[in-house]
């Protein structure tokens, strides 16, 4: 079988560590993954809202490069580059003339039949299965799991039948030693692409959600979105300043925390490139 990997534009600039963690973790559990060739942009954050045509034509060729590079799955780590891609799938599907349209603006044929993984069931397929011997030092503290409003929705399409309180990410964290605390925010919005526009919005609602998770014990709060991680670490002080308080606790990636308890450095994990100190200790 061969996987592919479509890192996105945030994989490769703000999120450098989520790319960084997740192949150190493909490479410890002896997986390779695929870069698509000449990928581009997705359109994530804004095509959809400008052009319908080039919102699906972006993802749309990187699938068709995928099907060229003869790709049997599709690693899209990025929610929103997931649900930009998925949702680009599903729409081809549907509908017989957008595809032919699209096929016609791209000179590409599609297949269409590439099965996209978001980061979460990748773990869960090629890499939770051998946690039992790969995990080397268990993370023996409380986190709080925030899924986003991405990876979950819309429901529809991504099919999950926990939208409202998804646990994939919880039981990995359970096969690291953790303790995945019971809360209320796993779905709930950081405030997304506001993050330039309108910070005080993320501070609002990503404050919330760092509360919510301090107050209930948690040491960390573990992301699988790079727009989360962005809002929930970098936009700590206008977090900090919505709540009207001091709050250190730091936020790290699924794929950084498998890294840590496979064994593997700060470094190798990237957690050192965080605004937030990343700084871990037993707790229980």
């Amino acid at each position: 079988m061969k996987i592919g990997f479509y890192p996105g534009c945030s994989l490769t600039g703000s999120s450098r560590e989520y790319n960084e963690s997740l192949l150190a973790v493909a490479k410890v559990a002896g997986i390779e993954l695929c870069e698509i060739s000449d990928w581009n942009c997705c359109g994530s954050t804004a095509a959809h809202n400008l052009n319908r045509e080039l919102s699906v034509s972006l993802p749309a060729r990187n699938l068709a490069l995928a099907e060229l590079e003869e790709m049997d799955e599709l690693v899209v780590p990025c929610a929103a580059c997931y649900n930009r891609l998925v949702m680009t799938q599903h729409e081809l599907a549907e509908k017989p003339e957008i595809k032919a349209l699209i096929e016609g603006k791209l000179k590409m044929t599609l297949r269409n039949d590439i099965r996209i993984l978001n980061v979460l069931q990748f773990l869960e397929k090629h890499i939770v299965p051998r946690l039992d011997e790969l995990v080397k030092s268990p993370l023996t503290y409380d986190v709080a799991c925030y899924y986003g409003c991405l990876l979950v929705r819309p429901n529809q399409v991504m099919k999950d039948e926990r939208f409202e309180d998804p646990m994939t990410m919880d039981l990995i964290m359970q096969k690291l030693g953790a303790n995945a605390i019971d809360w209320p925010f796993k779905t709930e919005c950081c405030g997304a692409g506001f993050s330039v526009s309108k910070t005080e919005i993320v501070g609002e609602l990503s404050g919330k959600i760092v509360r919510s998770a301090v107050d209930r014990g948690a040491k960390a709060i573990v992301v699988a979105c790079p727009m989360c991680h962005f809002n929930l670490d970098m936009r700590r002080p206008v977090i900090e300043s919505y709540l009207q308080r001091k709050i250190d606790i730091p936020v790290i990636y699924i794929t950084q925390a498998i890294a840590l308890a496979m064994g593997l450095s700060a470094q190798q994990a990237g957690t050192q490139r965080h605004f937030v100190p990343v700084n871990l200790t037993v707790n229980r």
